[in-house]
């Protein structure tokens, strides 16, 4: 305490009187008194006040300075239209301090069907201020009083069944599938779709906090979620994505479904990069591109695929039950088979090889200019067949070998050989859309058709030119082993021809359009070899004198028999059966698609004319 100053006070008289300072105590203790009896008067009033402390809410509602009666019927009005807010969090995190201005999702308080002493909870409000002060901290809680957030959980009963029903319906609404990153080609750029992370919300954990009440303070409640990651893409992965070749949609054979076209696009990446970065997640951009689309969307594709037939061929099946199976087991290897627009088709990648393990017999074919048993004998029929499907259908044909003698099942020209190590036939599908190659086998007749989409009306229509014979010649052996004065076939003649194949194109309308050169087929001539015996000795004379000499008839005339295989008018062996066509076929006369060559005399093939037909056993690999 300050010292106590002496001052002097001069009386009348003259003498000076000594006498000490009260003022600056008094001061104080009134000071004191006057705090003391504020304080006193502020816990009297925090002890007996007659309203609600400020900053305290129940059930979302602000209830300061009302009376408990005042509170009680805030709470009756407007209880039945409030609203329960919910706000997610990552699992694993605290929530966030900050709450969006927005909840993700609300609740209606009436939805779940509660029951709560709403007077109660006026009441407790009032007095929750004070709980476990005596009257002396009263005055001090008052001042120091910041607001509070009242739950009167105890007192509100929630109906299990409604908060079960509604924390399914949220969980379904709150949870999200994740959005992966994506982009799609368009005539202005390229569209990006960023990565958005998708969310699970439990059900029990809503039906838990609806139940509980963790709400009831300021309704609102903090449910936790399990983070579902999104596939992300940069725009350095889309750029070596969508920079390259062009590509139409396409068909997967073995998922039997449409594969998604492919456009081309040439863009700035670190542009892209930055804007796909100051996107928000699941936004879509735009960048700026140069960009070639493909001719097909899968799409378009859904009603086109194989709606057409493109073009087909029908040939008759001929020669031994083992060379019959050979071409029904080939054409089975093949059917079915799809190429995508650009692929290329390997008649022995795709039959694979011949062998008696995969079913194929021994069956007449030509090796090296003989007609030989071999495995897989006759599946050049099947190959054929598809050669002249493939065009009549307009495809680019890659590779293809005439056979060395011409083939009696199918028109000049339009034959392709093949054999395993040796010729392929190989074509390319030059449309804009999948085909597929479908074959049959009925009645000993073998059918190709080639499916696609065909959306301009165009055919194909094949004609064959004639251009040159070469006649084959005919050669004699001796064989000591046959009997004198007799002849044997050793080898069948074949005659040899040239023709030039074309291709013509009509419109819808049947109008040509154009007319190209195919192929040449060189079809090589074989001479007949005819094995004879020994000749006859003729017999020794007898020596007969004038008078001998019998009456008969003219041995070269009367009575002469024929020597065995070389006297009568006889068929050549060589040529039996072969015969030649009467006007070589010019090829302008074209014809639909599906026809065959038969191989009988005189049978003609629509587009090809008349093949010379020849008695061969149809060649094979």
């Amino acid at each position: 305490m300050e010292q106590i100053r002496e001052t002097t006070v001069q009386k009348e008289g003259g003498a000076r009187v000594q006498k000490r300072g009260r003022k600056p105590l008094v001061i104080i203790g009134i000071l004191l008194a006057v705090l003391l009896a504020a304080y006193l008067g502020l816990c009297a009033y925090a002890v007996n006040r007659p309203e609600i402390w400020k900053g305290t809410v129940v059930l979302g509602q602000d209830l300061s300075g009302l009376t408990v009666e005042e509170a009680a019927e805030r709470l009756e009005s407007t209880l039945p239209t409030a609203h329960i807010s919910i706000y997610l969090y990552p699992d694993g995190e605290y929530p966030p301090k900050e709450r969006p201005e927005a909840p993700d999702a609300t609740v209606a308080v009436a939805d779940l069907d509660i029951q709560v002493d709403l007077d109660q909870a006026a009441q407790d409000a009032y007095e929750s201020p004070l709980y476990g002060a005596n009257w002396w901290e009263a005055g001090w809680r008052y001042l120091t009083h910041q607001g509070m957030l009242y739950g009167i959980s105890a007192l509100i009963t929630v109906d299990e069944g409604r908060a079960a029903d509604l924390a399914e319906t949220l969980a379904e609404s709150l949870t999200q599938e994740p959005v992966d990153a994506a982009y799609q080609v368009t005539e202005e750029g390229i569209s990006i779709q960023t990565a958005r992370d998708g969310r699970a919300v439990s059900s029990l954990t809503l039906m838990q906090a609806l139940s509980a009440p963790y709400w009831d303070g300021d309704l609102t409640l903090n449910i936790p979620y399990v983070l579902r990651p999104a596939q992300t893409l940069t725009a350095q992965e889309i750029y070596d994505e969508c920079s390259g070749e062009v590509q139409n949609a396409s068909y997967d054979a073995e998922t039997d479904s449409i594969v998604p076209e492919q456009a081309g696009a040439e863009f700035d990446v670190e542009a892209a990069q930055a804007a796909m970065d100051a996107a928000e997640p699941g936004e879509t951009v735009t960048i700026p591109a140069q960009v070639e689309l493909p001719a097909v969307t899968a799409e378009e594709l859904k009603s086109l695929l194989f709606r057409d037939v493109l073009g087909e061929c029908t040939t008759r099946v001929g020669g031994t039950s083992a060379r019959k199976s050979n071409v029904k087991l080939s054409a089975a290897s093949i059917n079915g088979y799809v190429m995508n627009s650009g692929d290329l088709f390997s008649y022995n990648e795709a039959v694979g090889q011949r062998t008696a393990a995969r079913g194929y017999q021994a069956a007449p074919a030509y090796v090296q200019g003989e007609t030989v048993d071999e495995i897989g004998g006759g599946i050049c029929q099947t190959s054929s067949t598809l050669y002249l499907a493939c065009l009549r259908s307009n495809l680019e044909i890659t590779e293809r070998y005439a056979h060395r003698y011409i083939p009696s099942y199918i028109a000049a020209g339009m034959d392709a050989t093949v054999s395993w190590g040796g010729p392929d036939y190989k074509f390319t599908n030059n449309t804009d859309y999948p085909i597929k190659i479908v074959t049959s086998y009925e009645n000993n007749y073998l059918t190709v058709q080639i499916l696609g989409t065909n959306l301009t009306g165009v055919t194909a229509k094949i004609t064959n030119e004639y251009l040159s014979t070469t006649p084959y010649e005919t050669i004699y052996e001796d064989d000591p082993t046959l009997a004198p004065g007799t002849e044997q076939v050793k080898t069948t003649p074949y005659t040899g021809y040239k023709y030039r194949t074309y291709r013509n194109l009509y419109d819808a309308d049947g109008n040509l359009i154009s007319s190209s050169y195919e192929a040449t087929s060189d079809y090589k001539a074989r001479n007949q070899v005819i094995l004879r015996g020994p000749a006859v000795e003729e017999p020794d004379t007898p020596v007969v004198g004038p008078g001998d000499v019998p009456e008969t008839t003219d041995p070269g005339t009367s009575g002469e028999t024929s020597v065995p295989g070389t006297s009568g008018e006889t068929t050549d062996p060589g040529t039996s059966g072969e015969t030649t066509p009467e006007t070589p076929s010019t090829g302008q006369t074209p014809s639909g698609s599906g026809g065959s060559s038969g191989e009988s005399a005189g049978q003609t093939d629509p587009e090809g004319g008349t093949p010379p037909l020849v008695v061969d056993l149809p060649p094979a690999a």
